[in-house]
């Protein structure tokens, strides 16, 4: 099993996204368990000048080591809140309503945000990328029922909790991946890590644990 903590307004989780999905890609039989880590959770105040400046400035980093794409529309208002809460809640309930769509639903929410420039503080636009998700799975959309868990104290409480479980985990940032097999752990990823290494390590994790008693 893989262990990703993570948020999907991390500008540098959604560089490490493509190499990520490579590793995926290499281990099918591999289950991802995402754990949202709340990076500017219940954050309340609108982002200044100097905020949008620093912001930029990490965008750049992260597309110059990723190549991933930006739209940075976004900076130039002046009455955006950077809560990652709302955007992690929505992945907590997809993961709930369908666990299978936790990753698909955690990767959407990135690219509107960072490629699309969209608000995913709003619960519209949430769930219209809810409904997106369920669409390209095959699966029937449940807007109404996603709408309602959304907002729920059920999955407030359960966003708190992945919350505390990374800083219990003692994770000092995002993203961070860890490899899980057979009672054995190993941290696969303390950052963003290009594929090639993440792959080299988890098969020299697996293979180890695979001969362990």
């Amino acid at each position: 099993m893989l262990i990703y903590v993570a948020d999907p307004m991390c500008s540098w989780c959604y560089g490490f996204g493509p190499e990520l999905q490579a590793l995926l890609n290499q281990f099918p039989e591999q289950s991802l368990h995402l754990v949202l880590g709340g990076l500017r959770a219940y954050n309340t105040r609108v982002m200044d000048a100097d905020s949008r400046n620093t912001l930029a400035h990490h965008w750049d980093q992260v597309e110059s080591a990723s190549g991933v794409p930006f739209d940075r529309r976004l900076l130039a208002r002046e009455d955006f809140v950077y809560d990652t809460e709302p955007a992690c809640r929505a992945v907590v309930t997809a993961r709930s309503l369908v666990p299978a769509l936790a990753w698909p639903m955690f990767s959407a929410v990135q690219r509107a945000f960072y490629a699309q420039a969209r608000d995913v503080t709003r619960a519209d636009v949430l769930i219209e990328l809810y409904v997106g998700v369920c669409g390209e799975s095959g699966l029937s959309h449940t807007a109404t029922n996603f709408a309602r868990s959304l907002e729920s104290d059920t999955m407030m409480a359960a966003t708190r909790a992945d919350f505390r479980r990374a800083l219990e985990w003692e994770v000092q940032g995002f993203p961070t991946l860890f490899a899980e097999h057979g009672g054995h752990y190993a941290l696969l990823a303390p950052g963003y890590t290009k594929a090639a290494v993440l792959i080299e390590r988890a098969h020299a994790f697996f293979n180890a644990a695979d001969r362990s008693p």
